[in-house]
């Protein structure tokens, strides 16, 4: 059975990685241990595709130790037991080092069944996890591992991979054949692999494979084939450039404006390229922004939501990310918040605001009083509907207004409340 490019091509030292420079970059943390030879428990956490495996396989070449891999889905108690057992033999003289991939899928007596060996050092233990190992992995564990978060690998860097994979190729199957790639098809494939390697590589090997050599020998593979491989279609959208910001901002003034098919459509936009992340944040900023005191209730419901697709990931992530969307683009629209917060900052950064009031400065310690600090509080909870008047901006802006109630129907009914109570009807 032929090994997959992936496996092929899997680099054998940290300088061949592709990504996670955040780790493996020059005088980064991870790198540092490495080249140390001191290897600490430790877990990857990250997507599928980005090298988890590749840096395991790695440290176990550098550190002469003898490499075991498990995964958690299969595995057992009895297979931990099994590497155990041969820590003594002259297969493991310098240890042993268990690569235990999905360690999310162990229930808390099988994570703890490793405990005895990390404490003693026998097993040096490099788990990998597709989900946040502070919800998944149990504490004994976690508490004696070191947590490395490993990210999407950029297009440009998947790129460097499918040379390299390319190269190969030619090398070995497509040995005394030409082949030529039609412009765009490289770049596509790296974008579409939403920065996981692996597939990237099998989209490429499928584009071979399903393009015939002509006459001359030459296997000329179109960007229609690889638009079928990775099954998307090509979109203009650079995470780095131009594009990028177009699509957010379509997005958000699509929400902004109350248009939820607009909003859809540009989301659908984002999560085609793989840009989840961007959606997840710009959301947030859309619910406190944009709809703010009209619907405070949105960004728990937005958080809530983004929280859900962070957990389950693509492409069921869709679904919660787009009720978010929906929502924020229906609901009334507020950006008083946003005026108020400008205004205050513009306020500190530009001009002399002047010291906080005596009357309202901490008064909770011994001596506050021979200051004059607080001595002259009203405490509101001691009057009639919890307030009374009293000056709470500096001197130098005490006259300054900040916030003005929005005209939707949350903000006027508090705007009622407060006009009744501050003039004592």
């Amino acid at each position: 059975m032929k090994t997959p490019l992936a496996d092929r091509i899997r680099p054998k030292g940290v300088d061949e990685v592709v990504g996670q420079k955040h780790l493996i970059g020059e005088g980064k943390i991870l790198r540092r241990i490495i080249e140390s030879n001191e290897v600490p428990n430790m877990i990857f956490y990250g997507p599928s595709g980005v090298g988890k495996t590749t840096i395991a396989n790695i440290i176990a070449e550098k550190t002469g130790k003898t490499l075991h891999k498990l995964n958690a889905t299969t595995a057992s108690v009895s297979d931990i037991k099994n590497i155990v057992s041969t820590l003594d033999s002259f297969l493991a003289m310098n240890g042993v080092l268990l690569y235990l991939d999905e360690i999310q899928n162990f229930n808390k007596k099988q994570q703890q069944s490793l405990l005895e060996f990390m404490e003693n050092g026998k097993i040096t233990l490099i788990a990998s996890t597709t989900e946040n190992p502070y919800f998944y992995i149990y504490n004994a564990v976690l508490s004696r591992s070191t947590v490395f978060e490993f990210k999407q690998v950029e297009a440009e860097d998947i790129k460097q991979a499918l040379l390299r994979g390319l190269n190969i190729l030619e090398k070995e199957e497509y040995k005394g054949f030409e082949i030529e790639l039609e412009d765009g098809v490289l770049e596509h494939i790296a974008t579409s692999a939403g920065g996981d390697v692996r597939k990237a590589l099998n989209s490429l090997e499928i584009s071979l494979l399903t393009t015939s050599a002509d006459g001359n020998g030459i296997i000329n593979v179109t960007l229609d084939t690889a638009e079928q491989a990775v099954q998307k279609k090509v979109i203009r959208y650079d995470k780095d450039g131009d594009s990028h910001y177009d699509v957010l901002s379509a997005f958000q003034k699509s929400i902004r404006g109350s248009d939820p098919d607009g909003a859809v459509h540009y989301l659908a936009r984002l999560l085609s390229a793989g840009d989840m992340q961007s959606v997840c944040r710009r959301l947030l900023v859309i619910a406190a922004e944009d709809i703010g005191l009209a619907y405070p209730m949105a960004i728990t419901i937005v958080k809530s939501c983004v929280d859900s697709a962070l957990q389950i990931g693509m492409p069921e992530a869709q679904l919660p990310l787009a009720e978010a969307t929906i929502l924020l683009a229906t609901s009334p629209k507020s950006n008083s918040v946003t005026q108020a917060i400008s205004m205050a900052m513009s306020d500190i950064e530009r001009r002399d605001t002047g010291d906080v009031p005596m009357h309202i400065k901490d008064a909770h310690y011994s001596g506050a009083k021979n200051l004059g600090h607080g001595t002259e509080y009203k405490f509101p909870h001691d009057y009639e509907n919890h307030y009374i008047s009293q000056q709470y901006l500096p001197d130098n802006i005490k006259d300054v207004k900040y916030y003005t109630y929005g005209d939707n129907k949350n903000e006027q009914a508090a705007k009622n409340y407060w006009d009744r109570i501050k003039k004592g009807k």
